[in-house]
């Protein structure tokens, strides 16, 4: 670790209580929250000799949670005294992240089973209601059935999740036979290091630190090859590395895994059958900005994933190459941790609030440092492109776009799932050329060519190029290519409800215009009519006023659903 351990060491730690000597009165007991003796010793066992640094907070309310299944007021307590951190500030992230189950001092325990199934856009529209309805009647009292939010697994929905396993589409059955089964999914197979080192991997990052290779060369590489951040902003990827090597050291790098926006699971796609592709970009970026350590933050729910990356980033010792260390964080069910300064107030272990800006993360990022931020399809281009060529990578789109493309398909075609093509290809195309046309019965209807946040467009735009700068003249954008098909048994209205939902409910709070501007426009959106002129006011206000993406894209596909399917609205 590259930052020293300033807290007490692991172990229950022994402390007198002196009674108050208020004025006028004497106290038997100490004042304030006390704490359980046998509760703190629980959590000490569960840390075992871990630090107890205050970012690593979250990492120790999942290890508290995965031992005893939700998080009790005692618990709560006993971990803020051990990691000597106010009750408050343990508490508000506890209940910050949707992915911990807490429970009040007044409240019981959650049955030891929660089942939860997925209601996000495509899940919704492939019937996670009926399911989430026939599985509580079915499974009884003695467990739990309720929402959840986007499981990154939408070419398989609707989904549902027990524990750590994801099941696709499952009845009732396979329900109860998997509570009864083991807590975790099967790995995947993949490319581990030893079949990753027979096809030339690491020979690159062997050639960098070997000084076969400047980072100034690696730099202009990328630059010269036009490839933009993939995970939704698109900025320029060379552009970023030369901005934060040139900062003042020491620098870090964080690598946001947390794709969460609906609709999306390309990164997840690629983590699952290339793992050192992408670790290989990662530890080169690394070496251009001279990071010491490296953050790769994780959605929780891809454990499978997880423990994939903690099998194959301790393998790299044997590479017998000076790395960086490598944190693997555990993120904890918060959309809005995809955006990148939310992202590092996570892993330093507090609710994930988006940062104003300026400072920028390549500045003032993580720690205070500056910060190299990538995702995982990015960096998983590195390699291919420092050793084939800029001429390459370019050369790989179509009609003058630049690259290839990695869309997340789902909704109503006939081959869901992840599909590679070059960039500037149209929805048509790649319905029909990836996807083996639109379902059996099925006429394409509307698109969402970025997931949540993209907008919602009418099947009459079906032949605009899929990339950069295409979508943003008609109110949206393409984002992290994550595509959901709509036909017309599906009903835009619905659609557009669910993701106001869903940005409603993902919302950080941290500003009015988002936090009060998706409950209002939801509102707006409910009973028998929409209210388009409001609506409009507070798409505007969402749109120019909020402090981060979530809030300004959220005004996307209620613009878009206006304008493009008024005659349908309600």
């Amino acid at each position: 670790m590259s930052t020293t351990d300033a807290n007490h060491a692991s172990g229950a730690a022994h402390r007198t209580f002196h009674p108050g000597r208020g004025k006028g009165r004497g106290r038997g007991t100490p004042k304030g929250r006390q704490v359980d003796a046998s509760a703190l010793a629980e959590v000490c066992a569960v840390l075992g000799d871990a630090p107890r640094r205050a970012d690593l907070l979250i990492e120790h309310l999942h290890a508290v949670q995965d031992r005893f299944g939700h998080l009790g007021a005692a618990h709560l307590a006993a971990l803020a005294e051990e990691m000597r951190m106010a009750m408050a500030e343990v508490y508000e992230v506890a209940t910050f992240y949707h992915n911990f189950d807490v429970v009040r001092e007044d409240e019981t325990a959650p049955p030891e089973v929660t089942v939860r199934v997925c209601d996000s856009l495509t899940c919704a529209m492939l019937g996670a209601a009926d399911l989430q309805k026939s599985l509580a009647e079915g499974l009884g009292a003695e467990v739990r059935v309720t929402h959840g939010a986007c499981m990154g697994r939408c070419d398989q929905g609707p989904i549902v999740r027990i524990g750590r396993r994801y099941l696709a589409d499952p009845d009732l059955d396979a329900v109860q036979a998997a509570i009864k089964g083991s807590d975790d999914d099967d790995l995947p197979d993949y490319t581990d290091l030893a079949a990753y080192r027979a096809e030339g991997g690491y020979a690159l990052l062997g050639q960098c630190l070997g000084g076969e290779r400047t980072p100034e060369s690696v730099i202009e590489l990328l630059e010269d090859s036009g490839l933009r951040g993939l995970g939704g902003a698109g900025f320029p990827t060379g552009r970023k590395w030369r901005f934060v090597r040139q900062e003042a050291g020491p620098r870090l790098m964080a690598v946001n895994a947390d794709e969460s926006e609906p609709g999306t699971f390309k990164d997840r796609y690629y983590l699952a059958r290339d793992p050192h592709r992408f670790l290989e970009g990662m530890l080169v970026g690394a070496w251009v900005v001279e990071a010491a350590d490296v953050y790769l933050y994780l959605r929780d729910e891809y454990p499978d994933l997880r423990r994939i990356l903690q099998r194959e980033i301790a393998a790299l010792a044997t590479l017998g190459l000076a790395l960086p260390t490598i944190h693997l964080r555990r993120g904890a069910g918060a959309y809005i941790c995809g955006e990148e300064s939310a992202m590092l107030e996570s892993i330093e272990g507090k609710r994930g609030l988006p940062r104003h800006k300026p400072p920028f993360p390549s500045q003032v990022g993580l720690f205070g440092q500056p910060t190299l931020i990538n995702n995982v399809e990015t960096l998983y281009w590195v390699r291919d492109l420092v050793e084939r060529g800029p001429e390459w990578f370019k050369t790989q789109g179509k009609e003058g776009h630049v690259g290839l493309r990695t869309f997340s398909v789902s909704g109503r075609v006939r081959e869901p799932g992840v599909k590679l093509t070059p960039a500037g290809i149209s929805l048509s195309e790649l319905i029909e050329t990836h996807c083996g046309g639109m379902a059996e019965g099925h006429v394409l209807k509307a698109f969402l060519p970025g997931g949540a946040s993209g907008g919602i467009f009418p099947a009459s735009m079906a032949d605009l190029p899929l990339d950069f700068g295409t979508f943003e003249a008609h109110g949206g954008f393409i984002g992290s290519a994550a595509i959901i098909v709509l036909s017309e048994s599906d009903m835009v209205a619905d659609a557009a409800r669910n993701l106001t939902a869903f940005f409603h409910d993902e919302s950080c709070g941290q500003c009015t215009p988002c936090r009060v501007g998706t409950e209002k426009a939801l509102a707006a959106m409910a009973g028998g009519s929409w209210q388009p002129a409001q609506l409009e006011d507070l798409c505007g206000v969402m749109a120019e006023a909020s402090i981060c993406g979530l809030g300004q894209a959220a005004a996307n596909p209620i613009r878009s659903a206006m304008k493009y399917f008024s005659e349908e609205l309600p």
